[in-house]
């Protein structure tokens, strides 16, 4: 079995066997991941559907052993629905790629007469959309800065209680150094969860600054679009979809930075833990260069997650703006790029997985 083969079935399982209400867009998210097999190339990802290995029927049945009688329920329904669903995707791939093709070559011939008016019209857009933009990367740089200070600050006094700490004789040093760690663990955690707590808001109403300009957008090119108001609609449908992942993408890069800051705090509380399990004598000595630099080091890290992440903002901003400009500049030749159906074969995928599990099992009690 390849690797991917076994991914999948390792997913389906951990699904399966989870027994708790079944998330549709988790289970979809792991059925398009590997349909196109993560691919990095829009080429690729499309011939993959056609290409994949779950049209081997075999590839999951011999792994569906050992599990309780309601994951092999939901085995035996998801893994034909899958298999059905990639069938379906094939078909749907080549039929989406026409039709985008056909829409978009009536979209710009309908267009091409009031080729000012629209690149006025996008152009407006975009520098509407950067306006609205700054603000927001301004906020997110200024909420980094506020909330790496404040973790700072509440870290602070755990550099201080060291140094003083190390002035008692070596047995009580080491008696105390495993309920500081804790301690100090306690706060890393409550002071990295407070940090995304403070960041995690702004990219949802970044998502709703998004649905908003598009939709100026379609209100500002409509009047140009008369009867071919579907291929307009699905022209703005992607771009929703591109800028909604940009968003998304956005959330998980500041989770990810700030899981990142937790794991290099965390590694300090763990020095902690193992020097409390070592000899006494000679603590005091091995501990001192670590608590002179404690402060330091904590301040180095969260200097560098600043760096990291105060500019996600413009990042996005950019990458909005890109969207925009690739939109006019399709407007303007009448050729789609095969990727321009991929969000919408996603949103097809996310679709069918809801319904089947909506209905395809019975309610848990």
């Amino acid at each position: 079995m390849s690797p991917k083969a076994a991914a999948l079935v390792l997913v389906l399982l951990a699904v399966a066997g989870a027994q708790a209400d079944i998330n549709p867009d988790e289970v979809a998210s792991m059925l398009w991941k590997y349909f196109t097999e993560l691919g990095s190339h829009a080429k690729e990802t499309v011939d993959q559907l056609h290409q994949t290995e779950l049209t081997k029927h075999t590839l999951l049945e011999s792994n569906l052993q050992s599990v309780n009688s309601y994951a092999e329920d939901l085995q035996r329904q998801l893994v034909p629905f899958a298999m059905e669903l990639q069938v379906r995707l094939a078909q749907d791939s080549q039929r989406l790629k026409e039709q985008i093709r056909r829409e978009l070559a009536e979209l710009q011939a309908k267009l091409a007469p009031y080729a000012d008016e629209v690149h006025q019209q996008i152009g407006t857009n975009i520098r509407q959309l950067q306006a609205k933009m700054s603000p927001y990367a301004e906020e997110l740089r200024s909420q980094v800065d506020r909330g790496a200070g404040e973790l700072r600050r509440a870290l602070e006094p755990y550099a201080t209680e060291l140094r003083d700490r190390l002035q008692d004789n070596a047995e009580s040093v080491q008696a105390s150094l495993s309920p500081y760690a804790d301690r100090l663990q306690q706060q890393i955690d409550s002071g990295v969860e407070s940090l995304k707590q403070r960041l995690a808001p702004l990219s949802e109403e970044l998502k709703a600054q998004v649905g908003q300009s598009v939709e100026e957008l379609r209100r500002g090119l409509s009047p140009y679009a008369q009867n071919v108001q579907d291929g307009l609609n699905r022209q703005l449908e992607s771009l929703t979809a591109q800028m909604e992942q940009a968003a998304e993408e956005l959330r998980a890069r500041l989770a990810a930075s700030s899981e990142e800051l937790r794991a290099q705090l965390s590694a300090v509380a763990q020095e902690l833990r193992q020097a409390a399990g070592s000899d006494a004598e000679g603590l005091q000595q091995r501990l001192a260069p670590l608590a002179q630099q404690l402060d330091a080091r904590v301040g180095q890290m969260l200097e560098a997650f600043r760096q990291q992440a105060a500019p996600f903002g413009e990042t996005f901003g950019q990458r909005l703006v890109e969207r925009l400009e690739a939109m006019r500049g399709k407007l303007d030749s009448g050729t789609a790029g095969v990727e321009d159906h991929l969000e919408l074969l996603e949103k097809e995928v996310r679709e069918k997985v809801a319904a089947f599990l909506s209905t395809a099992l019975p309610a848990q009690n």
